[in-house]
């Protein structure tokens, strides 16, 4: 999937527009993701209507206020639109952690026809090896929300450390945390009992038939202070 963007220019939706135009920053903000490519177009009343939808569905996914963890999850914003103009006043609609290619990359065009893309809106998922998950999740993310990510990030079988939604974090007991801790403390625990015990033997000077009178003489010979009896 990084391939498909290493030479290009990707766009931050912020205010200051930061470019991503070296390898390693698109390594960096693509590698081992799930990549929604959202073509759309601001003339289209559609995706006028799905943007809200598609951002708030974004937005729950990474934005901290909703998840303890980011999932690992792009959005890039292919534009359809007929005007720089157009293509600036949807960004608006889109979130700030949005990416999206500048108006005037002809390559916005290639990835349409890649991606067999014959409506708007349409939100092709891909996974990061680059093939395609999803042809048009549109329908997916209005019927499902959030809860479809978990779907796409099981059929892309991507190792994902990092998500964990809010809720989740705090259903999850707290003694999951703690019990690794407490293993470890109660073998250290064990070990020092059989150290103990172990030792006691030796010290015990018993043997297989005179144990009990060997124990006594020890005792004695503590009692009153003396050496060996050699």
């Amino acid at each position: 999937m990084v391939d498909l963007f290493i030479g290009r220019v990707l766009v931050k939706n912020n205010k200051d527009q930061d470019e991503l135009d070296t390898e390693r920053e698109i390594l960096m903000r693509l590698q081992n993701r799930i990549l929604m490519l959202f073509f759309a177009a601001a003339a289209c009343e559609t995706c006028q209507q799905f943007a809200p939808t598609l951002s708030d569905f974004f937005k729950r996914l990474t934005d901290e206020f909703y998840v303890d963890r980011s999932a690992q999850l792009v959005l890039l914003y292919i534009s359809m639109d007929q005007s720089e103009v157009q293509q600036e006043n949807f960004l608006k609609e889109l979130p700030k952690k949005s990416l999206f290619l500048a108006y005037e990359d002809p390559y916005r065009r290639e990835l349409e026809a890649m991606f067999n893309v014959e409506e708007l809106p349409t939100v092709v998922v891909l996974r990061p090896d680059g093939s395609v998950l999803i042809p048009n999740a549109v329908e997916e993310i209005v019927r499902l929300g959030p809860d479809c990510y978990r779907n796409w990030q099981e059929a892309a079988e991507l190792i994902d450390r990092n998500f964990m939604i809010n809720e989740d974090f705090e259903q999850k007991s707290m003694r999951s945390f703690s019990d690794p801790v407490r293993r470890i403390k109660y073998r250290m625990e064990d070990e020092k009992k059989k150290k103990k015990k172990k030792k006691g033997r030796g010290c015990g000077g018993g043997g297989d038939e005179g144990g009990d009178a060997g124990d006594g003489r020890d005792d004695r010979d503590d009692r009153d202070g003396g050496g060996s009896p050699w």
